[in-house]
């Protein structure tokens, strides 16, 4: 008789052997230890066998389970990994020893890994540990409990475990008051409990997946039928309504999980592995992806749920378990637990599986067996940095605001309704409340859709009829919200609000004549939608941010940022992402955790399962209909002085720019004149929308589909309203307009340059010049006014941001009591703490208008601040992708009480390069740039964190294109899409490392890393472009056109970098690294207690940020109970 089994050793190519091992009455890995699986003994092995006697005792871990579970490929990877472990041994049963041979000629082991499936002698293998006295990783008793659905619902309520009301009927003659059933048409009542349809129906057999949803007749009746996967299919869709007769069932509630199964593995009680899939009762359709697999989404667990996970592994005593959540109606129940699964096909969970089993079983056995082994300490367990004054300190939070990716452009009409069914839309949606109503979901566009249809075919049918509606008006209200097909929040929304006079004033293009009595003004909104482009960067960007976080090396080596992967498995990294409730807004944060956790799949299910909306009190949103007098009295003086018919004097250089902002002066000097600005603005419009109108009747134009399925005649509608607002009845130009025309040429620059229409670039500059003006002094004039309208933008988000360094704080003072949360495997109880928070243009004007202007610093005493300031006041625009970061970090070494105890550093990126910047750009000083005393240290070879040792990212490297003509691959000025400098480097630039793709002020050359021809952290961009191009067929088609054309590349391709047609984003710099967080504290409470903003800071949004900072401490560690011994 003979085991197979998996020793230590490496055979030829580095690969674990797995063996077939000794007889029954020998010790494991002895000479006599039978053939080999890979080839037969070669000569001089005998040698290499009597070494291994002398080896320390190894600690023999049997796999005692049915081949085919044995042999599956998760468990095979996960067993070769196990057997890199110096000291482990792997020995798997054969099946045919399992089923055949009594357990007292099983083969030994010290540790043993068994669980029950189909055709599994149970009896026999608990017979087997009553015998030998292994240690179990998982309970075989509890086995018996886990195949009985009414003992898995009994254990989960006794732990007191959310699962859905139920009831059992048990269909046993020796029991028959529990089987008391009423069956009518849309309910059944069980034992006294009534379910009304739609509810489940399970066998209480849990190998029995014959499981039945009923539907009410209301939704057409009939059930649900599911099934273990056959193909392609989990369930079908069945006419018969009636529950069944015969059998012994559960009857509970169903749970409304919009279509998505949360499945969650645990590897012992500290660690968990969560996926969404597609509901089976959906459609009944699996999901699968290109290689047959199916489709599953990695998903975040709330902290409740992570201790659900904790519990559920410790209840039922599986250290490897499975167990399904169903998240409805803003809680999580569990709906049923598997025992022992593993996941498939993630070569990350493999690791971090092998490593927490293998560390459990050597810290419970290596003292018993007297075998010399510790707890490894790696770089993921600790995220510690090397600091800028040289010492190593842990990061613990990480807070970044960012601006949302590229979009279209943003469209707005505004009309004045009197229709009575405008007013019964009002009062029907709760208008009357706050005067104001939004309108976003499709019911709801689709009502005012027919609202505008009605109003428009009374218009014919009845010329005489009293709609005031202007005709030109409601027809694009008509063809706007017609656009697409179909309806998307995301794309349009309708905004409504009271006036109860009437519009107090009318504008150029509306009736001069106004009656009296209440109106409505309706505001629609379209376009605005986040393009291809847009989730490229976002995604790329959250690639990137990754590599802010330390950790990565050892077996986790591979790419950059693999450490906060690591480090997000476990439960240390508490990541929350917040967003505006903006469709551009959330996509963009839903792309950006895409990259940031190296997601797969669709953004939908991501933005569902992992954005939370923040329009609960301002948080990230902002009524920009509804201006503050103080802005009200900004934009009125910035008009004032836009309209002069002059060059501009010394008093206006005083008045439009009083703080000398470089970036004013210099487009101050390009406009000269305002007035004769705007005229040349005025006739590059005109003659923009003749090219365009000329397009249109030339005949091969007729098809012509331009970026992001837009059409030429949606773009001539775009430039002829621009065209008609801008420039108003009076001869006076409306230079509110100005920012909607650098939208648009910024927007048609960059996306539509293969058009080749005429002095694009000259708009371009005139309306940068002009917008750079009348963008950022909107948001305040002088200091005082941009910190008022700050205030009122971004005072929640101001106390957010507070609430969050505090809370790190205070964690870490009450995880010091408790010194066992240090003992768990793999996952000290070291937190770090992430907030991402994804809004518009108006909330990161504010907040850097707050650290600017909040006298955060001294300019005149703070030398490194005054450079910071001279650096933004060189920033012209805070373009998409704009990023305001915040890092807090912890020395260990430094007394809990002293201010040096917590250290914040401040950085910031102006996002998105421009696409005709050039070298015109400002220079800043770097990524966490090292202080002066330190650039000649290099980073201590022993320390946790070591830069240079860092891989490229392999998951990029693919070449999906083969290119022949002069590869645009390689700028001037850039090295790769993320360049870093190793600290340990010789160069005398060495002393800062960057992040981000950015247009490089470094040389061009590539830096040693020691890795060859790639530099650190390089990712090459046929990655960006491939990904690209799957999302926009336009650019698909341009880049083949281009490669068979023989000709140059067209701008579009070539005038973006790493031939992604995705502008590059500029990397972080640091505004300041040597902030004290009491020192931060103390200005933003400072900020907050204001007379600005007392007024401004009311009850409700007060009210609302506690529920904030309730959520905040439901899903702080510190709460958490203690760990439990190994079950």
């Amino acid at each position: 008789m003979s085991h197979f089994e998996c020793r230590p050793g490496t055979g030829r190519g580095g690969l674990p052997r797995f063996l077939v091992g000794c007889d029954d009455d020998e010790s494991p890995g002895s000479e006599d230890g039978g053939m080999r699986s890979d080839s037969e003994p070669r000569d001089g092995e005998e040698e290499e066998e009597e070494e291994e006697e002398e080896d320390p005792r190894q600690v023999v871990v049997g796999i005692c389970s049915m081949m085919k579970k044995s042999k599956s490929k998760p468990m095979t990877q996960i067993l070769e990994r196990l057997c890199k472990f110096e000291y482990i041994t792997v020995v798997i049963f054969p099946e045919e020893v399992i089923l055949s041979e009594p357990v007292d000629k099983w083969p030994l082991c010290d540790c043993l890994i068994s669980f029950h499936s189909k055709g599994f002698p149970l009896d026999k293998a608990v017979s087997y540990v009553q015998l030998r006295s292994p240690l179990l990783i998982n309970d075989l008793n509890m086995q018996y409990f886990i195949q009985d659905r009414r003992e898995v619902y009994r254990i989960l309520q006794e732990e007191g475990i959310d699962l859905p009301r139920y009831a059992v009927l048990n269909r046993d003659p020796d029991r028959p008051e529990e089987c008391n059933l009423v069956e009518c048409e849309d309910h059944v009542e069980v034992n006294g409990e009534v379910f009304h349809k739609p509810f489940v129906e399970k066998p209480v057999c849990a190998e029995d997946h014959n499981v039945y949803i009923y539907y009410p007749t209301s939704a057409g009746g009939g059930s649900q039928r599911l099934f273990r996967k056959i193909g392609s299919r989990s369930s079908v869709y069945s006419p018969e309504s009636s529950v069944r007769k015969t059998g012994s069932y559960i009857y509970e509630e169903f749970m409304p999980t919009d279509g998505t199964d949360v499945k969650v593995y645990t590897v012992g009680p500290d660690y968990a592995h969560a996926e969404a899939r597609k509901s089976p009762a959906l459609d009944g359709k699996v999901e699968r992806d290109s290689e047959g697999k199916e489709i599953r989404y990695p998903v975040m667990l709330t902290a409740m749920e992570k201790l659900v996970a904790r519990k559920v592994c410790l209840a039922f005593k599986q250290t490897v378990c499975g167990f399904d959540l169903l998240r409805a109606n803003g809680h999580s129940f569990v709906c049923d637990v598997n025992g022992f699964s593993f996941v498939k096909n993630s070569m990350k969970y493999y690791d971090d599986c092998a490593k927490v089993l293998g560390n459990m079983v050597m810290r419970e056995l290596a003292p018993q067996l007297h075998i010399p082994w510790s707890i490894p300490m790696e770089a993921e367990d600790i995220p510690i940095v090397p600091t800028t004054s040289g010492s190593m300190m842990e990061l613990r939070c990480v807070i970044a605001v960012v601006r949302h990716g590229d979009r279209t452009p943003k469209q707005k009409m505004k009309m004045e309704v009197r229709n009575a069914m405008f007013f019964d839309l009002f009062e029907k949606y709760g208008g009357y409340k706050s005067g104001k109503l939004k309108l976003k979901k499709p019911k709801q566009l689709q009502e005012v859709l027919d609202i505008a249809r009605q109003l428009l075919l009374e218009l014919v049918q009845h010329n005489d009829c009293e709609i005031e509606e202007k005709k030109s008006k409601l027809e694009q209200l008509k063809t706007v919200l017609e656009m697409y097909g179909h309806f998307s929040g995301i794309n349009r929304k309708v905004q409504l609000t009271y006036l109860p006079n009437g519009q107090p004033k009318a504008s150029s293009e509306e009736e001069d004549s106004q009656r009296e009595g209440p109106s409505l003004l309706l505001v629609l909104k379209w376009g605005g939608e986040l393009t291809p482009a847009g989730r490229v960067q976002a995604e790329e960007l959250g690639r990137a941010f990754r590599c802010m976080y330390p950790g990565g090396q050892g077996d986790y080596a591979g790419f950059p940022g693999c450490g906060l992967l690591r480090l997000h498995s476990t439960y240390r990294h508490d990541l929350k992402i917040y967003a505006s409730d903006e469709g551009r807004v959330q996509m963009t944060a839903a792309a950006f955790a895409k990259g940031l956790l190296a997601l797969e799949g669709e953004l939908t299910p991501i933005l569902v399962q992992m954005v939370k909306s923040a329009n609960m009190n301002g948080l990230l949103d902002s009524d920009s209909d509804s201006l503050t007098d103080c802005q009200q009295r900004v934009k009125t003086r910035l008009h004032e002085i836009m309209q002069k018919d002059r060059i501009f004097s010394e008093e206006d250089y005083q008045k439009l720019a009083p703080s000398c902002s470089l970036s004013l002066v210099n487009s101050m000097k390009i406009i000269s004149n305002p007035v004769s600005t705007c005229d040349k603005v005025y006739t590059l419009i005109q003659s923009l929308t003749r090219q365009i109108r000329k397009r249109l009747e030339d005949p091969k134009s007729a098809d012509l589909q331009l970026y992001h399925s837009e059409t030429l005649e949606l773009m001539l509608q775009r430039w002829s309203k621009l065209e008609r607002d801008f420039r108003t009845k009076s001869g006076r130009y409306d230079i509110s307009k100005i920012p909607d025309i650098y939208d648009c040429i910024k927007y048609d620059t960059q996306h539509n340059a293969s058009l080749g229409l005429e002095d694009t670039l000259e708009l371009l500059r005139l309306s940068r010049a002009l917008a750079d003006i009348i963008i950022p002094q909107e948001y305040g004039i002088n200091r005082e006014e941009k910190l008022d309208i700050a205030y009122a933008y971004c005072l929640p988000l101001v106390k957010k941001i507070q609430l969050d360094l505090q809370r790190t704080h205070e964690d870490e003072a009450v995880n010091k009591l408790h010194p066992l949360y240090s003992r768990g495997v793999m996952s000290p109880g070291r937190h770090v703490r992430t907030r991402l928070y994804f809004t518009s243009e108006s909330h990161v004007h504010s907040l850097l208008s707050i650290f600017r202007y909040g006298g955060l610093l001294n300019e005149e005493k703070d030398e490194q601040w005054k450079q910071a300031m001279d650096y933004l006041n060189a920033v012209s625009e805070l373009n998409y992708m704009t990023q305001i970061v915040i890092m807090l970090y912890e020395d260990n070494n430094k007394d809990p009480s002293s201010e040096e105890r917590f250290h914040v550093e401040l950085h910031f990126s102006p996002g998105v390069k421009g696409c005709e910047e050039g070298d015109n750009v400002p220079m800043g000083f770097g990524f966490r740039p090292a202080s002066s005393e330190n650039k000649e240290k290099q980073t201590d070879p022993g320390s946790l964190e070591d830069l240079s040792q860092d891989e490229p990212d392999r998951a990029v490297l693919i070449e999906p294109i083969s290119m022949q003509k002069r590869s645009p691959l390689i700028r001037n000025r850039k090295a790769g899409s993320m360049e870093v400098l190793s600290e340990s480097s010789s160069s005398s630039r060495a002393s800062a490392y960057r992040l981000f793709p950015s247009c490089s002020r470094q040389s061009p050359e590539m830096k040693p890393s020691g890795l060859g021809e790639f530099p650190l952290f390089y990712c090459p961009p046929c990655a960006t472009l491939a990904q690209h191009l799957h999302q926009c067929s336009y650019h698909l088609r341009l880049l083949r056109k281009w490669l068979s054309s023989g000709q140059d590349p067209p701008e579009c391709l070539s005038g973006f970098e790493g031939c992604s047609m995705v502008p590059s984003i500029y990397p972080l710099e640091t505004l300041h690294n040597s902030l004290s967080l009491k020192q931060v504290d103390e200005f933003l409470t400072a900020v907050c207690e204001s007379g600005a903003l007392s007024a401004l800071f009311d009850s409700k949004s007060q009210q609302s940020l506690d529920s904030y900072a309730q959520e905040e401490s439901a899903s702080t560690p510190s709460h958490a109970p203690r760990p439990r011994p190994l079950v």
